[in-house]
């Protein structure tokens, strides 16, 4: 019987598990979760301050699940060294593998700004107990800045929104989102966000702390009671570094989810992959690359033959109701449409969709995902139809029946 061992308490390490059984219903499966809580949807916890989610709803699976698989979670416990065949935790266990995924995820980046170390309400918001943290110090008459105008800083403002007093969100770009928006998508979301009460401070960042006093790089000075910063994450590769793994942004992989060591793999916000929209090798830190890293990883670890060699970029979000999507790269010969409030922008190279940005109007953008991650020729399909209307009929009737299941 093999023990295997998933490092990391996140939705790739579900990922792993559920592709384990697939193939091993008796192993045994050690879960080190560095949390005190089973794999749960992090990014719901700006849902959780606005009261629309608790945490019990934000599990991925029941407690059942896990008994029933067979596996045994060590909460709130840290792997400390992966040496020969085991791994060393914090609180003193050795806990052996034959198989081993590395699922740490990813950790904020605080940079070292002069007078930090002042501030007392400060946090970062990445976890449950990054919520409950900031759930505690903010009041109705708290005034909150956030360092960061990303995904991670934004959700948060719109978290807070109803919880406190003024919300102020800085970033040294000049755009919302700088990631993964151009200029011109970024501004109706600005427009919503600062119709929402937020205010946007871009272009500009906090230099030096003083306790509730920020010096900005423009010579203002913004006066907050609980300060978030938001600027980024870094991958958490130590572990495997140590190891002897091969490392650049993150932990190399190839189409297996295997690491260049052997019986370990790495999935998830720590893994670097090839993105097949772009040609390069990249860290795709989204929920569904997670999971089915997480489960290719977990077949293979079990023994049978799994590969996940279309991982491509992507981001779902939505700030007060008004909804972003985006995935793939964006070179190629563009196609757009736009009005005040809506913006569709797609990317064409080489005969194929590589990219898309939707603002405001997202439904059934999983046709244009399916053309990325697929690399389906255009001129095989109505791709006329596609830019204007996205829709299965765009495919040929031999195409719907033999590929997506017969549907007609």
């Amino acid at each position: 019987m093999k023990n295997y061992v998933i490092i990391g308490g996140g939705i790739a390490s579900l990922g792993c598990i559920d592709g384990i059984r697939s193939k091993d219903s008796e192993g045994k499966i050690t879960l080190i979760c560095g949390e005190n809580a089973a794999p749960y949807a992090r990014p719901l916890i700006s849902y959780y301050l606005e009261n629309k989610t608790d945490f019990e709803k934000m599990a991925y699976r029941s407690p059942e699940f896990y008994e029933n698989n067979n596996v045994c979670i060590k909460y709130g416990v840290m792997a400390e060294k992966i040496d020969e065949g085991e791994v060393v935790c914090d609180n003193g266990e050795h806990i052996p593998y034959d198989e081993l995924l590395a699922a740490m995820g990813s950790s904020p980046f605080v940079p070292p700004i002069k007078g930090l170390e002042t501030v007392e309400k400060q946090f970062t918001f990445m976890t449950e107990e990054d919520a409950l943290s900031i759930e505690e110090a903010v009041c109705k008459d708290s005034r909150v800045l956030i360092v960061g105008a990303g995904l991670i800083g934004l959700k948060c403002a719109e978290g807070l929104k109803d919880r406190v007093r003024d919300i102020t969100v800085c970033d040294l770009a000049d755009t919302v989102l700088s990631s993964i928006l151009d200029s011109e998508c970024a501004e109706p979301v600005k427009a919503k966000l600062e119709e929402n009460g937020i205010k946007l401070m871009l272009g500009d960042t906090a230099e030096e702390f003083s306790s509730n006093s920020a010096r900005m790089k423009s010579g203002s000075t913004v006066e907050f009671d609980v300060l978030v910063m938001a600027v980024g994450v870094r991958p958490n590769v130590s572990l495997l570094k140590e190891a002897g793994a091969e490392v650049g942004r993150g932990v190399i992989t190839n189409d297996r989810m295997q690491t260049s060591l052997p019986h370990i793999y790495a999935a998830g916000d720590l893994a670097e992959a090839l993105d097949i929209s772009s040609g390069s090798k990249k860290i795709m830190a989204i929920l569904p690359n997670a999971y089915l890293g997480g489960f290719c990883a977990g077949v293979n670890m079990a023994g049978g033959d799994e590969v996940f060699d279309n991982q491509i970029p992507m981001n779902s979000i939505g700030f007060f109701g008004y909804h972003i999507m985006s995935a793939g790269s964006y070179d190629g010969e563009l196609y757009e449409e736009k009005d005040s409030l809506h913006i569709k922008k797609l990317y064409v190279k080489d005969n194929r969709l590589v990219g898309f940005i939707l603002i405001g109007e997202v439904e059934r953008a999983g046709i244009y995902t399916y053309l990325i991650r697929n690399s389906i020729p255009l001129d095989t399909i109505d791709f006329d139809l596609v830019k204007k209307n996205p829709q299965l009929l765009a495919f040929s009737e031999n195409y719907r029946r033999k590929t997506l299941g017969g549907v007609l």
